[in-house]
C-alpha cells in the first residue's frame, strides 16, 4: 500500500510499505479520507517519540475489508472501564501504531463505528479527534445546559467549529474570538452569535461586558487566567491543548470566590464517540472542512495546519 510515514528529523516520505496485518480483535479498513490534526505536528517534530519511521495520522473514515461497511474510525484505542478519565493504556491512532494516512489500516474492531449516511467521506474523515474532543468538553466535562453561554477561543481552528455547532445544537448561546474578522464572520455561519478579534479588542472585558459566560472552551493554555476571568459565578472552563504555552500562574483567592471549575479533557471515551454520531444523527450540521489534497501531498496539507490559515479540517483523499 501507499502511506506517509515520517521518519527520522521529521522528513515525510509518501512510500510504498507492507499491507497491515490486522492482530487479535482487529479489522483492516481501506480509506477514503483521513484528516489533520495538530498532533500530527507534535509526533512529526518529536515532541512524542514514537518508534520512527511510523504512518501519522489519527482521523479516518473508509470500508471494512471484512464486512463491507462503510465506517468511521474513532482514535481512541483502550479507553478504559472509566468515563472520568482514560486508563494507562489509553492511546491514539498515529502513534506508537500506525496511523490513516494510508490506503489501508488495521483497528480495533470495537473503534469502528457507522459512517453517518449524510456526510462525505471527506466530512465523515474529518469527525473523529476534532469532534469528540470537542463533544466531551462540552457535555462530558463541562455537563452544558441548555440556555447557558458557551465562549469558545480560536474561531477556525477544527475542535472549535465543532465546538460552536455542537453547542448551538445543544441549545447554548456562543460567543467566539479570533485575530481574523474573516474566520469571526465564518464562525457565525455556523451558529454564533457574536465575536471579538482579540488583535484589536480587549476579549476579556468584552466577554464581561456581555454580563460573562457559563463555558469556556480553552485550547491555548497560556490564557487560563483570562478565561477565568470571563466566567461567571460557579462557571466551567475546559482545557486542552497548549498552542500557546505549557506554563500559567492564576491568582487564588478570585478562583474559590468565584467557585469556578477549570476542567482538564482529553479526547473521548467510547461512550463519547457514540454521542458524538447520535448528534450528527439528530443534527443538520456537517464538520466543516477546509481543503481537500491527495495522499502525496501531506506535507503541504501540513505546513497550512502549522500556519494556521485554514477554517475547519485539512482532508486527505486515500483512493
Amino acid at each position: 500500500m501507499q502511506a506517509i510515514r515520517v521518519h527520522s528529523g521529521g522528513e515525510l516520505r509518501y512510500e510504498t510499505v507492507p499491507d497491515p496485518e490486522p492482530g487479535p480483535g482487529q479489522v483492516v479498513v481501506e480509506l477514503k479520507a483521513a484528516a489533520l490534526n495538530r498532533r500530527d505536528l507534535l509526533v512529526r517534530e518529536g515532541v512524542y517519540p514514537y518508534p520512527l519511521p511510523l504512518v501519522l495520522g489519527s482521523d479516518g473514515a473508509g470500508v471494512r475489508r471484512d464486512t463491507g461497511a462503510e465506517v468511521v474510525i474513532n482514535p481512541g484505542v483502550h479507553w478504559g472501564p472509566s468515563e472520568e478519565a482514560s486508563g494507562p493504556e489509553f492511546e491514539i491512532l498515529g502513534g506508537p501504531d500506525h496511523g490513516t494516512f494510508a490506503e489501508l489500516v488495521a483497528v480495533p474492531a470495537e473503534n469502528l463505528f457507522p459512517k453517518p449516511a449524510r456526510l462525505s467521506w471527506e466530512e465523515a474523515a474529518a469527525l473523529p479527534l476534532a469532534g469528540v474532543t470537542a463533544y466531551r468538553a462540552l457535555f462530558g466535562r463541562a455537563r452544558l445546559r441548555n440556555g447557558e453561554r458557551v465562549l469558545v477561543l480560536g474561531a477556525g481552528s477544527g475542535v472549535s467549529s465543532f465546538a460552536v455547532q455542537l453547542a448551538v445544537q445543544g441549545g447554548a448561546e456562543v460567543l467566539v474570538t479570533s485575530s481574523s474578522d474573516e474566520k469571526l464572520a465564518r464562525a457565525r455561519e455556523l451558529g454564533a452569535t457574536a465575536g471579538v478579534n482579540y488583535g484589536t479588542e480587549d476579549w476579556v472585558a468584552w466577554a464581561k461586558d456581555r454580563g460573562g459566560v457559563d463555558v469556556v472552551i480553552d485550547s491555548v493554555g497560556s490564557t487560563w487566567p483570562q478565561s477565568l476571568e470571563c466566567l461567571r459565578p460557579g462557571g466551567r472552563c475546559v482545557v486542552f491543548g497548549a498552542t500557546g504555552g505549557t506554563d500559567v500562574q492564576l491568582p487564588v483567592r478570585p478562583f474559590y470566590f468565584a467557585q469556578w471549575s477549570l476542567l482538564g479533557t482529553r479526547m473521548g471515551s467510547p461512550a463519547d464517540f457514540a454521542g458524538l454520531i447520535a448528534a450528527v444523527e439528530h443534527g443538520a450540521w456537517c464538520p466543516v472542512v477546509d481543503s481537500v489534497r491527495p495522499l502525496e501531498q501531506a506535507a503541504e496539507a501540513l505546513s497550512r495546519l502549522q500556519d494556521g490559515g485554514h477554517f475547519g479540517k485539512l482532508v486527505l483523499s486515500c483512493s
